[in-house]
């Protein structure tokens, strides 16, 4: 592979806005090895400053991890997500494409529609068609900007159970409720009521 091939590949990305599949890589630097180039740059960047990282099928440029904290004073301070906003998510995460009443019912408890809202406008939830059901009722599904948000490469690398509890980031009632979401099991969804609507 060309280095100049290389330089074009990493050209396209240092001037995209949004991160890109290598399909639309190679529509902009032309004739080449877009996969070849790609695994060149990502290792060219490896424990610098920035690195090149791919988060579901989609590369982009990226602030090292450990060096986050240089830009914080930068950034606006992230509204935090509520404990409904966050179940939601995970729900949605899990088990998309999912439909409202489905969340619903995996939580136990009504959601608010400023709840899904508030996901949309962060880019982490899209509306995913309707369900081929009586009613046809919107779909929701996790979006590439939530992979990017959360560092994961798929859907795959969604942490289990068993990797919370050993985090230490579950309480007993959290462990109960994700145990639930995880399962999609409603037959208990009477005895999660878990959380407000406060978006």
């Amino acid at each position: 592979m060309s280095e100049d091939f290389a330089r074009k590949v990493e050209a396209v990305l240092f001037a995209a806005d949004e991160p890109l599949t290598a399909e639309q890589i190679g529509d902009h630097a032309g004739e080449g090895d877009v996969k070849a180039a790609l695994g060149e740059l990502a290792g060219h960047y490896a424990g610098r400053g920035i690195e090149l990282v791919e988060r579901g099928k989609r590369w982009h440029f990226q602030t090292a991890g450990d060096l986050a904290h240089l830009l914080r004073r930068t950034r606006e301070e992230p509204r935090k997500l509520s404990r409904a906003g966050t179940e939601c998510l995970a729900i949605i995460a899990y088990h998309e494409p999912v439909t409202r009443a489905e969340i619903e019912a995996i939580r136990g408890v009504q959601i608010s529609k400023g709840t899904l809202d508030v996901l949309m406008e962060a880019g982490w939830v899209r509306t995913a068609g309707r369900r081929e059901t009586p009613g046809r009722p919107l779909q929701y599904a996790t979006t590439p900007d939530f992979l990017t948000h959360f560092g994961l490469a798929s859907r795959r690398d969604l942490p289990g159970i068993d990797d919370l509890k050993a985090a230490g980031l579950l309480d007993p009632l959290d462990e109960e409720a994700l145990e639930l979401a995880l399962s999609g099991d409603d037959e208990e969804e009477d005895e999660v009521e878990v959380g407000d609507e406060e978006v």
